[in-house]
């Protein structure tokens, strides 16, 4: 079964260096990722955004 493809909205998506640690985290629609680049942080949201969501 072939994987969907996820597009992020640039203008939703925050990438910011982390204060207190070294690395980079992104938030993206209730999603906060962590990674040593800004890259890495991305590329770790597009797995996460494409995860389902737990059921209830």
């Amino acid at each position: 079964m072939p994987k969907k493809e996820v597009k992020l909205d640039a203008k939703k998506l925050k990438v910011f260096k982390i204060r207190n640690r070294g690395g980079y985290a992104a938030i993206y629609q209730n999603n906060l990722t962590e990674g040593p680049t800004s890259a890495q942080a991305v590329s770790r949201m597009l797995k996460a955004v494409a995860r389902k969501p737990k059921k209830k």
